[in-house]
């Protein structure tokens, strides 16, 4: 459902948030470290992210990326319409174009309430609920 960009984006903006009451501002480096992903596809997706006003940056010795406290109250979905957009929402789950209640799929039905209850808990969330966890070590970035 979520393309491998969108995935990384909310892994770097949980790493952001599970940061920010420390005030720290973190590199590209070490976010794609932490998350594991690619440091030129993290430069670009955080960029896309502080277009978008998910989080912010600032340049110079000690500048960074960083999240506010009224960015880490944001849903996740917000993350999700910055990179992949309102349309993944509506994807078939088998990848077809033409997939629809008029021509569905041999898993439309049954997928569509699935795809319903994940926009519903993207909208739900926000990104202070998901990067808790990570501080407490009772979940992970990486594996």
């Amino acid at each position: 459902m979520l393309s491998l960009t969108c995935k990384a984006s909310i892994k770097a903006v949980i790493f952001l948030g599970s940061i920010a009451d420390r005030e720290n501002r973190a590199s590209i480096k070490e976010i794609a470290l932490f998350i594991n992903e690619n440091e030129h596809t993290v430069g670009k997706l955080l960029q896309k992210l502080v277009k978008d006003g998910i989080i912010n940056s600032t340049k110079g010795p000690k500048g960074g990326f960083y999240m506010t406290a009224k960015q880490i109250k944001q849903p996740v979905i917000s993350i999700i319409h910055s990179i992949d957009g309102e349309e993944v929402f509506k994807q078939c789950g088998l990848g077809l174009s033409k997939c629809n209640d008029a021509k569905p799929c041999p898993i439309h039905n049954d997928y569509k309430p699935v795809r319903e209850m994940f926009k519903k808990m993207c909208m739900e969330k926000r990104i202070s609920d998901l990067y808790e966890n990570v501080n407490k070590g009772l979940a992970y970035l990486i594996g």
